[in-house]
């Protein structure tokens, strides 16, 4: 059976843009787009040309990509031509293959919003559509509030959406600007659009997921008939974001029926970039990766209880619905106080120790964790440092370096402008083959001032390690986490650190104490004990 064509358009680096706290720069932009490229994504949409200096250098930049590169804008405004007016001539001025312009198909938006009757915006959608295609482009309409135009006059909606694909749009792409539609009522107007004479293979469905129903949204309108997808990586996007590419891939390809009725330009072998570039996206943007995300989150096939590991260990489709491999994520079976034999078992081969099944020592480790999991520590979290439990309990321990003491002091004092400002300081003595090691170091950033005594600390820490330093130079901090556990006198700090190398390798470790600076060091201590080991190093 021959499968229809779905084609993906991804606005990240304009809708996505549009994201509280997102600013991509024009190197940025070239670089997810080359990657969203090498992915197989149909449609690159760059910004809107002349909207910030960033759009206009990327523009001008003109990565060259086997994908659909475009531009957006919004079509003409009232009382100028289609020809002089100047805001889309910007657009146009991009020379990109393909244009985008957005344009109203609500009435209420056209009469309150715009100020202008409903036909002299439908005249706008065909005179900017038909200019477009005179001009040799590519036409895409974006039907703004389409399904919030329908609900309160369908007639017009759909005039208005007709009316740009007999002007020639290519693609004319319904959104749920709002994000308030839900599955049913896009499956209804995507069918009503389809039955008014638009075909579905030049229909598009843009939602938004103000209700976490974008996915869903996005796949009702396939089943309705349209055939492009518009989304996001990650998700990113204006408010609740836009409908997440990185989602919607993995679901056409490995579900049914979507991954035996369609195919997209991105093909099995090319799914195991997904976490990768998932991830990417996230650094570029210095957040933290969501650990729960589908598919690609670093706890999407984490199995936690005891139970699950178990039929895990015997096949692991009893409680996986994809292979994590496929996408290019992995299978983690976390230690934590609900742990069993089997997950223990599991977690221990992966970090390549073997005891023979029945050994004692499998039970001392059980019970430690469950122990210091009572203290406050999380081991669910921090699996790095549940393997340097298990490695002491199983006599598998490097000592590496013996911290002898430490001190950190944090000074108030007027500077030079008479401004009270800190500064942290930290002195570490370290015993490392033999010899004792003293570093001391400030927590001042030339550009941010003082970054807190934890800062000193780790910065002594890794000043001097003497023949491990080539191997911790390329580790950094790059999530740090606090929580407070207990109440009243009992009460201790929970802290977690996440690390990366130059390997692309990330790991948690936890510290756990009454001061936050002993439970950040701890934490340290164990981030760079695993890395040592992981790197094969020995210890002097």
């Amino acid at each position: 059976m021959t499968r229809e064509r779905i084609y993906l358009y991804d606005t990240t680096l304009r809708d996505g843009q549009q994201t509280q706290g997102v600013d991509f720069t024009a190197a940025d932009k070239i670089h997810i787009s080359k990657a969203l490229d090498e992915l197989g994504i149909d449609y690159v949409e760059g910004g809107w040309p002349g909207a910030n200096p960033t759009d206009s250098d990327f523009f001008d930049a003109a990565p060259k990509l086997n994908a659909t590169f475009t531009a957006f804008g919004m079509t003409k405004r009232a009382g100028r031509s289609a020809a002089n007016d100047d805001v889309l001539a910007a657009v146009l001025n991009a020379n990109t293959p393909a244009v985008c312009l957005v344009g109203k198909t609500h009435d209420f938006h056209v009469t309150t919003a715009l100020g202008i009757t409903l036909d002299e915006n439908l005249q706008n959608v065909i005179d900017s559509i038909r200019h477009i295609v005179a001009q040799g482009r590519e036409a895409l309409f974006d039907c703004e509030h389409f399904f919030d135009g329908y609900r309160a006059n369908p007639d017009y909606a759909i005039k208005t959406a007709k009316a740009a694909y007999d002007a020639g749009a290519r693609w004319v792409v319904l959104c749920d600007t709002n994000g308030g539609a839900l599955p049913a009522q896009v499956h209804a107007a995507t069918r009503a659009a389809i039955d008014a004479g638009i075909p579905g293979d030049h229909l598009g469905i843009h939602t938004h997921n103000d209700t976490e129903h974008a996915v869903a949204n996005s796949l009702a309108a396939i089943d309705a008939g349209a055939r492009q997808i518009q989304g996001t990586l990650n998700g990113l996007g204006e408010r609740c974001g836009n409908a997440n590419l990185v989602t919607l891939i993995p679901t056409l390809l490995l579900k049914e029926p979507y991954a035996s009725l369609y195919e997209t330009g991105v093909i099995h072998d090319k799914l195991g970039q997904l976490t990768a570039l998932s991830r990417n996206l996230d650094d570029i943007l210095n957040r933290v990766p969501n650990k729960t995300a589908a598919f690609v989150g670093a706890s999407a096939f984490a199995h936690k209880a005891g139970l699950h590991a178990s039929a895990i260990l015997k096949d692991p489709s009893t409680y996986e619905h994809v292979d994590p491999a496929v996408v290019g994520n992995e299978r983690i079976i976390p230690m934590s106080n609900q742990a069993g034999q089997s997950n223990l078992r599991k977690r221990l081969a992966d970090a390549g120790l073997s005891p023979e099944k029945g050994d004692p020592r499998l039970s001392q480790i059980l019970n430690a964790v469950k122990e210091r999991e009572d203290q406050g520590y999380a081991y669910d979290s921090a699996q790095a440092s549940f393997e340097l439990v298990a490695r002491e309990i199983l006599g598998e321990m490097p000592a590496f370096f013996e911290i002898k003491r430490y001190r950190v002091t944090v000074e108030r004092r007027r500077n030079k402008h008479n401004k009270m400002v800190s500064l942290s300081e930290a002195v570490v003595v370290a015993k490392i083959g033999g010899e004792k090691v003293l570093s001391v170091s400030e927590s001042m950033d030339p550009e941010q001032g003082d970054q807190g005594p934890v800062n000193a600390l780790t910065r002594a820490l890794v000043k001097d390690l003497g023949p491990y330093q080539d191997c911790i130079d390329d580790m950094n901090l790059v999530d740090y986490k606090v929580r407070i556990t207990g109440q009243g006198t009992d009460a201790v700090t929970r802290v977690i650190i996440d690390s990366e190398d130059g390997q692309g390798r990330r790991w948690s470790t936890v510290g756990v104490s009454a001061n936050i600076v002993d439970a950040s060091f701890e934490a340290l201590l164990d981030a760079m004990n695993w890395k040592l080991i992981r790197d094969g190093v020995k210890p002097v």
